[in-house]
């Protein structure tokens, strides 16, 4: 075994930090743990060019990487310790695997000369991973760290990306070895050849009634202004999938909405009108189809041309007339600046369905009570910076966020496509971390933010000053609507008693404020931003207001008409 002390020897914990500088990660989000400390002390050595944050809990340090994944379109890293550190990892690696983020999260592992005796903290996680990764993996040979690393950054961002989840067994980090590093990673990403390209324009000039549909990930800057001129070169209206907002800007003619949980209900009727589907990067994945019903599978019931990174997705869940592999951002760039030679011909069409989406996001009539979220976003909306970062938890209050803002880049939208509760505190963080220069607000409910809120400290430990909503109305509110729905007036598990949060918050760091009048909400918010902390706005919202389209009143009234 080489000694530390020749020439050209290093530690596996060495290669692997060298390896992570060299595929350009400049940033990791842990947890600490003794199954890698050699990668503690060698990042220890990386001065400027490597920030490593300590969360205060596994999944937020999961989170905090899988956002810094989507912000940055490279595999955000994560490292977590063995057993219970991976376990609460896990989320983090389903949102990657969900939401089609690069990551990559490495774990700390027993030694390998203890194996398969339940040693301390130990998991199979090739097992344990293999169905939510892209690709589970562990290095017993400190040699072949940087083999292994290079398919790593390869795997998390290539076709379709996704998480990989590397183990590390404690004495492979700390075995000597001499070896060379390898290249810079290069993605595999296919693009749209003259021919698809033509086939695509084919397909458009037949037509009568195109939607154009984006969604996914890959979408870069570019690629979201290359997309935006082909449609408004073009006269084609686009929608956008669940919690993919900020690909085209809603102040473009062409917008017309978003198919997810806060869709304008006259969209789903434009659906069945239109007589051609084009689909850049989405899935057509559930919350996008309405539990597979607005467009049902195998046969979508409309002309459906699908643009994916992944040809295994095509024809897996729906049967495209034309389905092609290429990249989000390679498709963009081929179509820019396509001219159909059809000028005029969708305008009255692509005006009614952006005039549609206008009038959704007009404030509707609202109750007695004090604090009205439409109004107070109604009134943020036109204020906030063009390059604002909004992050949503899961619940029905993302809702006020998803109809009446508007979003675009360079602003962004972070937010699991999977559900995931306790995402949009971490996610905030690690947005003002990459981000310091811009506006970060995060929307969470009660529920959620018990789930995650200490992750302010990690805000507050390394000056990031995300802002975040709170809204508080007692209980698990998407939970509690589907049971008003199905079981009226009959709550069971749903409500939640909650402590002091502005204290909390305040004890973490954080500035604080309560608000609960409509009036006191743009205030609150300037001196949060003025405050130079990480904040918390807790908004004591109407509990009768499930969401920003309905009142359990009117869900138990259709309950009652259902007999």
């Amino acid at each position: 075994m080489l000694k530390r002390s020749e020439p050209g020897a290093r530690t596996g914990g060495q290669v692997l930090v060298d390896q992570l500088l060299l595929h350009g990660a400049d940033t990791a989000f842990c947890v600490p743990g003794e199954s890698y400390l050699e990668v503690l002390d060698a990042l220890h050595d990386t001065g400027d060019r490597f920030a490593l944050i300590n969360a205060r809990h596994e999944a937020g340090a999961a989170n905090m990487a899988e956002a810094y994944g989507k912000l940055t379109g490279r595999p955000g890293i994560a490292m977590v310790t063995r057993g219970p550190g991976a376990c609460h990892a896990a989320i983090g690696v389903h949102i990657a695997q969900q939401d089609s983020t690069p990551m990559i999260l490495l774990v700390g592992q027993i030694a390998r000369d203890t194996t398969d005796r339940e040693a301390f903290q130990e998991i199979d996680y090739r097992a344990m991973f293999g169905t939510v990764a892209k690709w589970a993996t562990q290095i017993d040979d400190a040699a072949r760290i940087p083999e292994y690393m290079a398919r790593a950054f390869r795997v998390a961002t290539s076709g379709r990306p996704g998480p990989v989840v590397i183990a590390l067994p404690e004495d492979m980090l700390t075995q000597t070895v001499r070896v060379a590093d390898s290249r810079p990673f290069v993605p595999a990403q296919a693009t749209l050849s003259p021919e698809a390209v033509d086939a695509v324009r084919a397909e458009l000039a037949a037509a009568e009634r195109p939607l154009l549909l984006v969604g996914g990930s890959g979408w870069d800057a570019a690629a979201c202004a290359d997309i935006t001129r082909f449609a408004e070169r073009n006269g084609i209206p686009v929608a956008c999938s669940f919690r993919r907002q900020d690909i085209v800007a809603a102040a473009s003619p062409v917008f017309a909405g978003d198919f997810g949980t806060s869709t304008v209900p006259s969209l789903y009727s434009r659906l069945k009108e239109a007589d051609l589907l084009l689909v850049i990067g989405a899935r057509l994945g559930e919350m996008t189809t309405r539990t597979y019903e607005t467009i049902r599978p195998p046969e979508p019931g409309v002309r459906l041309v699908h643009v994916y990174p992944d040809p295994d997705e095509l024809g897996r869940v729906y049967a495209p007339d034309l389905g092609l592999v290429s990249t989000p951002a390679a498709a963009a760039r081929r179509l820019a600046d396509l001219d159909l030679g059809r000028a005029g011909a969708w305008d009255g069409w692509c005006r009614a369905l952006h005039a549609e989406y206008l009038a959704d996001t007009e404030v509707p009539a609202h109750g007695a009570w004090p604090l009205d979220m439409g109004v107070a976003l109604a009134q943020l909306r036109d204020g906030l910076p063009a390059d604002t970062i909004v992050t949503l938890d899961a619940g029905n209050h993302t809702g006020w966020a998803q109809r009446f803002l508007r979003f675009g880049r360079p602003g962004r939208e972070l937010g699991s496509t999977c559900g995931a509760m306790g995402y949009a505190v971490p996610a905030a963080v690690a947005a003002a971390l990459k981000h310091p220069d811009r506006l970060v607000l995060g929307f969470v409910g009660d529920g959620g933010f018990m789930m995650s809120g200490n992750e302010l400290a990690t805000a507050a430990q390394y000056g990031a000053t995300p802002i975040v909503l709170l809204f508080n109305n007692g209980m698990y509110g998407t939970i509690r609507m589907h049971q008003e729905r199905d079981h009226p007036g009959r709550v069971s598990g749903t409500s939640l008693g909650n402590g002091d949060f502005c204290r909390m918050a305040e004890g973490l760091g954080a500035h604080a404020e309560r608000v609960t009048r409509t009036g006191d909400f743009a205030p609150a918010l300037e001196r949060a931003r003025a405050s130079g902390r990480p904040a918390v706005i807790e908004l004591l919202t109407d509990p009768e207001q499930i969401s920003s389209r309905t009142t359990i009143t009117k869900l138990r009234e259709a309950a009652a008409g259902r007999g």
